[in-house]
């Protein structure tokens, strides 16, 4: 397996297809093997080199325990480090939830390596390891079968399978303070594509935030849950492919 090293933690990534590059970044608990499992790679593998990376503390990465292991500054060096490791200078970007979140962190800690930039179902604001929601600390220190219960959604029994796998002391240290993005979202120049669920508590944050980007569109997906848009390839991929038709940058 592929790994990039980014300050002593490995990052394990894949790569598919060939094209302009697009980084494909999973949600919390999740994996980069979602994106297989949800029908992402094989549409889109056919016109982008595809740069699957699993985020710290999941999948097949490393997994610190500490929380400082998690500041955003880091997240964004994986995504740097994977990218220096296959040689790439510029790339799209496509991050759900968790991943939509270090997409923003993207575009203010490293956006001279975005060509385009996709955000879905995340919002900017900040957040508390004490906080209320999906995320909250008391919530995970529960265990790995309360995060099932978290997600409110009929999960595949892969899925299932690999929340249940996590390690629970790097998923805890991954709930990070975080102070938030949205002063950057005025100074945020290339093309953005956000996208939502509009039954996802998430909905109203992630389409306030594409109306401070400049030039960002925002895509609403009615009926749909955060849980559930992601599962609907068949309707996210679509505004996905279309939005980077016509983006500027294709490489």
């Amino acid at each position: 397996m592929p790994y990039a090293i980014n300050e002593g933690i490995r990052i394990h990534y894949r790569v598919e297809g060939a094209g302009a590059p697009l980084v494909l970044q999973h949600g919390f608990t999740d994996s980069l093997e979602s994106w297989y499992e949800n029908g992402y790679v094989e549409p889109l593998k056919r016109d982008y080199q595809l740069v699957l990376v699993d985020a710290r503390g999941h999948g097949a990465s490393g997994k610190p325990h500490e929380p400082d292991a998690y500041a955003m500054r880091l997240r964004v060096g994986d995504i740097l480090a994977v990218l220096r490791d296959l040689g790439i200078s510029r790339t799209n970007y496509f991050g759900y939830s968790m991943g939509g979140w270090i997409g923003f962190g993207v575009a203010k800690y490293a956006p001279e390596h975005l060509g385009a930039l996709i955000i879905g179902a995340a919002s900017p604001g900040p957040r508390q390891r004490a906080g209320a929601g999906l995320l909250a600390d008391d919530a995970i220190r529960q265990g790995a079968a309360a995060i099932l219960k978290m997600w409110d959604a009929s999960l595949p029994a892969a899925v299932t399978e690999r929340i249940l796998a996590n390690d629970m002391d790097a998923i805890r240290a991954a709930i990070a303070d975080d102070p938030g993005y949205e002063d950057i979202l005025p100074a945020i120049k290339v093309p953005t594509l956000l996208i939502a669920g509009d039954v996802d508590p998430v909905y109203a944050a992630t389409e306030a935030a594409a109306a401070k980007i400049p030039n960002a569109r925002f895509v609403p997906l009615p009926g749909l849950s955060h849980v559930g848009a992601l599962f609907r390839s068949d309707l996210m991929v679509p505004h996905i492919a279309g939005f980077l038709r016509a983006a500027a940058w294709q490489g």
